[in-house]
This record gives C-alpha cells, sequence and structure tokens, in this order.
C-alpha cells in the first residue's frame, strides 16, 4: 500500500484523498474560494476537517487565465507562511503548500507544510534543489507554459500521451537531484491558461486518465469548477458543483489518489462511496 511521510505526518492510500483548496490570493477564478484573512482561513479550514478533509492546500499566487499579474516571492511569502503555521498549530491534517517558488518551497518547509504541490513540475530556477532538500513529497503537475500569450490555443496529438510524457521527464530530473520516486505524486494539470488544455482536451484526458495512473504514481486530480465544465454546460464556477462531482467520480473510478475541490464534504461523500463499490 502506498504511503507518502508528510514531514512526520502520514498520507496512506487505501482509499480516495481529499485536498481542501485555500487560496490566499484576490483573484482567483472561484470567488468563493477566495480567503483574505487568517480568521477566515481557519474558519474555513475547521469546516473542512469537520467535513474530513485529508490536505490543507495553500495557495498565494492565481495561476488563472488573466490574473493580475505576477507577485514577488516576497508577497507570497507574507500571504501563505502565517497561514502554514496556523493550519499546522490547529490541525493534523497535512498542509500542501502550492507553490512554484524555491524561496517558498524552502520557508513554507520550515513554517511545516508536509507537501510540495507545483503547477510548473519544479521548473522554476532552484525548485527542484529546494524540493529535494526539503524531503517533503511533490505533486507534479503538467503545464503547457508559463504565461500564455492572448490568443494561445494549445495542440496535442495525443494529450494523455504527452502529459505523461512531460511527467515522466519530471520524474527523472526530480531523481537526478535526490527526490525518490516514492515522494511523487503526478497531476495532469487539467485547465486551460498556462496548464495549457482546451475543453475538448480536458474531457479526453478524464477519459484517458487510467493512461496516467498506470505509471504507478499517486495521481491528484484538480477538475472543481473549472473552465472545461462551463463549455459542457455554460454555467458560471458559482453553478458547477454537481458537474465538479460527477468528474470527481470519474476521476475517483480511474484510480486518482487525491481528488483537489473547493467543496469537500460534498467530494467526501461521493469518493466514499466510489470507494465502497471498489472494494465490494
Amino acid at each position: 500500500m502506498k504511503k507518502l511521510n508528510c514531514a512526520g505526518k502520514t498520507l496512506t492510500f487505501d482509499r480516495t484523498l481529499v485536498m481542501g483548496i485555500l487560496n490566499i490570493t484576490p483573484d482567483s477564478f472561484f470567488e468563493g474560494s477566495r480567503y483574505q484573512n487568517l480568521d477566515q482561513v481557519l474558519s474555513v479550514a475547521d469546516q473542512m476537517v469537520k467535513d474530513g478533509v485529508d490536505i490543507l492546500d495553500v495557495g498565494g499566487e492565481s495561476t488563472r487565465p488573466g490574473a493580475n499579474g505576477a507577485i514577488t516571492c516576497e508577497q507570497e511569502l507574507e500571504r501563505v507562511v502565517p497561514v502554514i503555521e496556523a493550519l499546522k498549530n490547529n490541525f493534523d491534517q497535512v498542509v500542501s503548500m502550492d507553490t512554484s517558488s524555491a524561496l517558498v518551497i524552502r520557508e513554507g518547509a520550515r513554517a511545516g507544510a508536509g507537501m510540495i504541490n507545483d503547477v510548473r513540475a519544479l521548473m522554476r530556477d532552484g525548485a527542484l534543489e529546494a524540493a529535494a532538500a526539503t524531503d517533503l513529497p511533490v505533486v507534479l503537475m503538467h503545464s503547457l507554459v508559463d504565461q500564455p500569450e492572448p490568443g494561445f490555443v494549445p495542440h496535442y496529438d495525443d494529450v494523455a500521451g504527452e502529459v505523461s510524457d512531460y511527467l515522466l521527464n519530471r520524474v527523472q530530473a526530480c531523481e537526478a537531484v535526490g527526490i525518490a520516486r516514492g515522494r511523487l505524486v503526478l497531476d495532469p494539470g487539467f485547465g486551460g491558461g498556462m496548464f495549457g488544455k482546451t475543453p475538448a482536451y480536458d474531457l479526453q484526458l478524464l477519459n484517458d486518465l487510467n493512461r496516467i495512473v498506470a505509471h504507478g504514481f499517486p495521481v491528484l486530480a484538480g477538475m472543481s469548477r473549472k473552465s472545461f465544465i462551463a463549455a459542457v454546460l455554460d454555467k458560471p464556477a458559482e453553478e458547477r458543483l454537481n458537474a465538479s462531482l460527477a468528474v470527481a467520480v470519474m476521476a475517483a473510478q480511474a484510480g486518482a489518489s487525491i481528488i483537489r475541490v473547493h467543496d469537500v464534504a460534498e467530494t467526501v461523500d461521493v469518493v466514499r462511496m466510489v470507494d465502497a463499490v471498489k472494494s465490494a
């Protein structure tokens, strides 16, 4: 049975785990996930814990298309480090830091984070070495471009195959600096913008998610309220809960180990049902 040591806390993949999103940003795409002060974050985290969350994922930099520009490492540190410290001191759940910055990786680990969740798969300068030095598990996400130009249209001949190739190359880069395979989680990177997927590619990728799972690593799927749902249903982010639960079920059935979501209570219910059926 696969396990991850997260700074002394253990994640065991004997069931589908749920990661709750805590965006310490003013501009994340879903307004209901933006938290601006520590008391609010702790209140939301407390409810997530009561609802059965396994991992609390803290991010200080929005990656949505059209976000309000890049922030400095210092701004990101100011947003996330106090939150990581407070979450660690108040809850038993693993705290994940959603960052691409080597400085934030180092300081977040010192503050008590138990996992690194990097949408850029440790591609930024110094990130590989910083992650190696922490001994923390790392989520490697596929992204196509760091800052897409307006009108950028991605192209894949085989989206699941090309995403797999990218992720396995990043696995090799991690191993080269001493990050063991057993510390790695793969994320195919659902979504537009820097993640480089049109809605059609997102649907194909979900349909072929078992191909990513087949590589033997735990797989994280983050699809909650994303734009490919809007392309099918023509609904704003606030009205995409039901569809988010539907794709969470599909991902869990395909073998995803972690589902990253805004809506913890509802997702915990659906993945528990999937796990019950799979183990019956």
